[in-house]
């Protein structure tokens, strides 16, 4: 195939499917290169959320401050293996260089520039694929047992106030009206109507990639092994078996991954993995039309995938160890905290790897070095909530037209 001239996506998950639909729409000759099926990475088990109010920096104070405690327990909602220690090292060190005031600020308007935006991209992403009822009609609920949880949470409100993002303070008798399951132990909540809900994330990633297909874009099953460069750029993908495929343009959105490659093109980035976990429920014996977040106990469940997903926690462990899934029993037993009547029957547990910069805001745009090389990566707990977005941009930059929002914060060079 190296005769071929194409451009080459390699990554299959939300980002990478979302951008090769985008450019091939757009009368690109696209190739999607994966070692996987589409969406079987981090896209299949997210939490499903459109979360444009959860754009704020993981840096801030009032996270890292609660660290020592959180990691201090064994449940905790972040864990650090000991032995994975000493190579987070560097990349801890830039995560606390991102929690300067100024810096937050500034953060904090990158990632909100994104999130203002969300609903503009994928609205007509899902109409021109044909599924808008993949998008739920409600948002999600922030629920807190006490007038002290929610103090704690302040940060992040003011931060959602500041921008203009709608939120709606509940109590007590307004929680139990919109979701009767809850617990009474829940006295407040904050109701963020924009966070609606995928209904199903993997099948959300099918859906797209057959569109793709449709449109005369390819897929090919490989692992990459390496490139053919030339003074103009990267002109073939390698993989592992041999096989070579032509290209004019590149664009690397292997998640989590991405890093490993990028190396290659001397462009280091500071791409660590934040693992999370879920328990897919199918018989949960309760219905939930809202999703719902108890920022205190940091878990969140979903109403998708035709059940009930419990997910959350970071774990750092990087790309190879082997899951713990204890983490997910744990998010459920909080689960059940929040919902008394939950039951627990037709379950399944899957752990992914979340591409996680310590700064909190992705990497989209070209590469410093390399003239037809694009990235999109390391999007967070975001890749759903922002591919649409990052679609756009991407597909902007490939076919010479100006992005919709000034992109130079998102460089791969800004480290």
């Amino acid at each position: 195939m190296k005769s071929e001239r194409n451009l080459v996506v390699v990554g299959a998950g939300i980002i990478g499917v979302a951008i090769a639909y985008e450019l091939q729409r757009r009368g690109k000759s696209v190739i999607i290169v994966d070692r996987d099926e589409p969406g079987r990475g981090a896209s299949f088990g997210n939490m499903a959320s459109i979360a444009v109010t959860e754009f704020m920096p993981a840096s801030r104070p009032a996270i890292w401050k609660q660290m020592p405690k959180w990691l201090l327990d064994p449940e905790g909602p972040v864990r650090v293996r000991p032995s994975y220690m000493p190579k987070l090292t560097p990349w801890f060190a830039r995560f606390l260089a991102a929690s300067r005031r100024s810096k937050l600020r500034q953060l904090e308007g990158q990632g909100a520039a994104l999130c203002k935006r969300v609903y503009e991209d994928l609205l007509p992403l899902l109409r021109d694929t044909g599924l808008s009822d993949m998008l739920s009609e409600e948002g999600c609920l922030a629920l807190y047992a006490n007038d002290a949880e929610l103090a704690t949470d302040r940060d992040h409100i003011e931060i959602l106030e500041r921008f203009g993002f709608v939120h709606r303070h509940l109590g007590r008798d307004d929680v139990r009206a919109l979701e009767p399951e809850i617990s009474d132990r829940i006295t407040r909540a904050v109701l963020f109507p924009d966070n609606r809900s995928i209904r199903d994330p993997y099948k959300l990633v099918v859906g797209i990639f057959d569109k793709f297909k449709e449109l005369g874009g390819k897929f090919i099953k490989g692992d990459v092994a390496g490139f053919d460069r030339s003074a103009s750029g990267v002109d073939a993908v390698r993989l592992g078996d041999g096989r070579a495929i032509g290209t004019d343009q590149l664009a690397l959105c292997a998640g989590a991954f991405t890093a490993r490659i990028s190396k290659q093109f001397g462009e280091p980035i500071p791409l660590e993995t934040e693992r999370g976990y879920h328990t897919q429920i199918m018989s949960p014996g309760l219905g939930l039309r809202h999703s719902i977040i108890w920022p205190a106990k940091a878990f969140m469940v979903t109403p998708t995938a035709g059940g009930l997903r419990v997910g959350g926690t970071v774990e750092m462990a990087g790309l190879d160890a082997l899951p713990d899934y204890q983490r997910a029993k744990v998010l459920v037993k909080r689960a059940r905290e929040a919902l008394p009547g939950l039951k627990v029957g037709g379950t399944s547990e899957w752990m992914g790897h979340r591409p996680a910069l310590p700064d909190t805001v992705p990497i989209i745009g070209r590469s410093a070095k390399i003239t037809n090389l694009l990235y999109a990566t390391g999007h967070g707990h975001l890749g759903l909530t922002y591919a649409a977005t990052t679609a756009r941009i991407i597909g902007d930059l490939a076919t010479g037209t100006p992005p919709p929002l000034d992109i130079r914060p998102y460089r791969v060079d800004r480290f």
